[in-house]
């Protein structure tokens, strides 16, 4: 089937999640990873309890409450560093690949979207760092719908403001659950299992597994 859209999640799709610890990796010391990781999964966390209790607050919040628990979580990593490490994330790196295929895609005619948890001032600085503006279609941010992934209405602002079927539309993402999400929607989804992470959610497969983006236009 000839897909009519390509639709990416952001972060830890096209942007890389761990960029800010990255870039102060010699202040942050031996626990770099173990902090960016915990940072990372408590900001996923919070996305995910807010919407299940019906309450809303935008993904740059969460990911200020978020570091705030990696830093009282491990002591060690200096807490002045808040700032800095804020600051990066607003300019997170792209995956190299990344803007090769997104201009690869764009040229064989599909519309590009973004579907983010992230608030669209995040958005937008990190497609703007990354001189991704001029291949994007759309950005569709849950501030939009006020509920996070895996909430089905995030999926629908897709189908709904393009008027297209959900089968027609292709979504990629790096997070198996956000898959998942958009299995059960109906997208044919990919999953870029970037770091060789072991399947879950057997009940909502995802159409193609890949380990980067290059395999959408191989």
């Amino acid at each position: 089937m000839r897909h009519a859209a390509f639709v990416f999640d952001a972060y830890g799709t096209l942007f890389d999640v761990h960029a800010a610890v990255r870039r102060h990796a010699g202040e942050i010391g031996p626990e770099g990873q173990r902090f960016s990781e915990l940072w990372r999964a408590k900001q996923l966390e919070y996305s995910w309890v807010f919407t299940l209790m019906g309450q809303y607050q935008d993904f740059w919040t969460m990911t200020e409450r978020a570091l705030d628990y990696a830093f009282a979580k491990i002591p060690s990593v200096d807490p002045r560093l808040r700032q800095d490490l804020l600051d990066a994330y607003w300019q997170l790196d792209c995956y190299e690949e990344v803007p090769a295929v997104l201009k690869a895609l764009k040229a064989g005619g599909a519309r590009l979207a973004i579907l983010s948890n992230g608030s669209p001032a995040m958005l937008e600085s990190a497609i703007r760092s990354s001189a991704l503006d001029s291949v994007l279609d759309e950005v569709f941010s849950v501030e939009s719908v006020r509920r996070f992934k895996t909430d089905q209405s995030v999926y629908e602002m897709v189908t709904n403001t393009w008027r297209l079927y959900p089968e027609t539309v292709s979504f990629q993402s790096s997070n198996r659950w956000d898959i998942a999400g958009a299995h059960q929607f109906g997208f044919r989804t990919v999953w870029l299992n970037r770091t060789g992470q072991p399947d879950e959610y057997e009940d909502f497969p995802p159409d193609l597994i890949l380990p980067s983006l290059d395999g959408l236009v191989s």
